[in-house]
């Protein structure tokens, strides 16, 4: 079972999420909290994911990318994609939509956008390195990127490691918004629709 636990400052949320989340088997959403008592909440209900919102008037969602939170998404996420998309983080998969990406970056750039030099360092990576950085940003676990480019997984966790290391960051989820910021995403989004299309 995978514990949920809800932050967000508006009741809609606390209450809706959870109505979604706990129609789907195999989540349950343990606790919903407001910004301020997010933190003894989580640390109460030790939780495997926790939906937050990215502003809140007493706590700042941001700083959850400093603390490795691996994934953004928006409220207006369809209902039957949350329950996946939850899956994801669970099973230590990303979650970084564009549309998410793009919201995050315009709404706090100070905070949320790499600064040039941060995503210069995208530059600094192997040619495979950035193929386990584009797949860690589409939210793939290590095991199903080694499948998908033929190594096994601990080779692929010495790439992530090596990749976090050469971007300066301390988790996937900041990884994949300098994948993002650099352009990676978009580059690979036009591949898959050609190839798609074959």
């Amino acid at each position: 079972m995978i514990r949920v636990v809800v932050v967000d400052d508006e009741a809609l949320a606390r209450s809706g999420f959870p109505m979604v989340l706990n129609a789907s088997d195999g989540i349950e959403v343990v606790a919903t909290a407001q910004g301020a008592q997010a933190a003894d909440v989580v640390r109460r209900e030790l939780p495997d994911v926790v939906p937050l919102d990215i502003r809140m008037p007493d706590v700042d969602g941001l700083t959850a990318p400093r603390s490795g939170a691996s994934g953004f998404l928006l409220k207006d996420a369809e209902p039957e994609q949350l329950a996946q998309l939850v899956r994801t983080l669970a099973a230590g998969g990303v979650v970084v939509s564009p549309k998410a990406s793009r919201a995050l970056l315009r709404s706090h750039p100070a905070a949320g956008a790499p600064r040039d030099a941060d995503v210069s360092r995208v530059g600094f990576l192997s040619d495979r390195e950035r193929d386990v950085l584009v797949l860690v940003a589409e939210g793939l676990s290590n095991a199903d990127i080694g499948t998908r480019i033929h190594l096994s997984a601990g080779t692929v966790k010495d790439h992530v490691s090596s990749i976090l290391a050469k971007l300066r960051v301390s988790s996937r989820g900041q990884a994949a918004l300098l994948a993002e910021r650099a352009g990676l995403l978009t580059h690979n989004d036009d591949n898959t629709a050609r190839d798609n299309g074959r």
